[in-house]
């Protein structure tokens, strides 16, 4: 057999390569393989309602699996979705798509019904599907039936049915007097209940449009708590190490009270002394400036004194030129 060393280095990059690639190709496209990433089905629904590639897939409210792909197929919608290995479900099963948050995020909910297993590749017919409920749209709906109603007709439908019962029995008669004013009342606030209608309807349009950034929000805010729960033992020490601090603290000021109570006392003079001859204090200190000018000068050419004392040394006769006066 040829050593490793001695063979030719451009098959064995080529090879190298080759070897990598595939790795590449197998990495991209792992989702793909099915006895990686489980079985995959698919489930007839009359209306996706916003239902996603990559949204959960729930058996009893735990995740199993992820939707692949919603295409549209005739008067239906196809979902093809995922589910790990292992995971039982009957012969019957049926499929629903749930809303997940308030914010209009959906998931698909499998139903298990029937004994078995369904069939690998096996679709779930419209049949045993049922669409989702939008909120929006129900909130939308309910503002326009509102609006169509006639609350004054309303109103004396049911003080009339309340006049009809005025005979009734006590519990009776009571109970319709307040369905009465209950009409009244809605009847009084028509204009605020049809605002308030208005707004929900945006408020739910604005949350469903800002899905992506409430989504990111609340990621942030759980990465935040599980640093917070990482750094709890660290926080609790600060807060026990900041306790002992203020005993310590409170402890010597009860000790030293006596000697702390004249230092402050006479501290207190002090600053009033200051603040009383505040005046003197700036003109002394612009007077203070000429003097400080002078000596930076007198010190200017060293660290010595530069000055002059007169006749420190007495001066030599100089004689007198002959014929003249000295």
């Amino acid at each position: 057999m040829t050593p490793f060393r001695e063979r030719n280095p451009v098959m064995v990059g080529a090879v190298g390569l080759g070897i990598i690639a595939a790795l590449l190709l197998f990495a991209f496209n792992i989702d793909r393989i099915p006895f990686i990433n489980g079985t995959k089905y698919s489930a007839a629904i009359t209306e996706a309602g916003g239902l996603k590639p990559n949204d959960e897939v729930r058996i009893a409210g735990v995740k199993v699996g992820k939707v692949t792909d919603v295409t549209l197929e005739g008067d239906h919608v196809k979902v093809t979705f995922r589910v790990s290995r292992g995971t039982k479900f009957g012969k019957e099963t049926g499929a629903s798509v749930r809303i997940k948050t308030l914010l209009g995020q959906k998931f698909l909910m499998l139903e298990p019904r029937g004994p078995g297993q369904l069939a690998k590749g096996a679709e779930i017919p419209v049949t045993r599907t049922i669409a989702a409920y939008d909120v929006v749209e129900a909130f939308s709906g309910l503002a326009t039936t509102t609006d169509a109603i006639d609350t004054k007709q309303l109103a004396d439908s049911l003080d009339t049915i309340a006049t009809t019962f005025k005979d009734s029995p006590a519990d009776v008669r009571a109970a319709v007097q307040g369905l009465g004013r209950l009409s009244r009342t809605i009847a009084s606030r028509d204009t605020q209940l049809r605002e308030l209608l208005a707004h929900t309807n945006g408020v739910s349009k604005v949350l469903a449009d800002r899905n992506v950034e409430f989504t990111k929000l609340i990621a942030d805010g759980d990465l935040l708590l599980k640093e917070l729960d990482r750094r709890r033992a660290d926080i609790h020490v600060l807060l026990v190490n900041t306790s002992k601090l203020s005993e310590q603290l409170t402890a010597l000021v009860r000790e030293n009270r006596q000697q702390m109570g004249p230092a402050l006392l006479h501290l207190r003079n002090v600053v009033a002394v200051l603040q009383r001859n505040q005046d003197n204090l700036d003109r002394s200190i612009a007077m203070l400036a000429p003097f400080v000018r002078v000596f930076a000068n007198t010190l200017g050419n060293g660290r010595w004194f530069d000055t002059y004392v007169e006749n420190l040394i007495p001066v030599e006769a100089v004689p007198a030129p002959p014929g003249g006066t000295p």
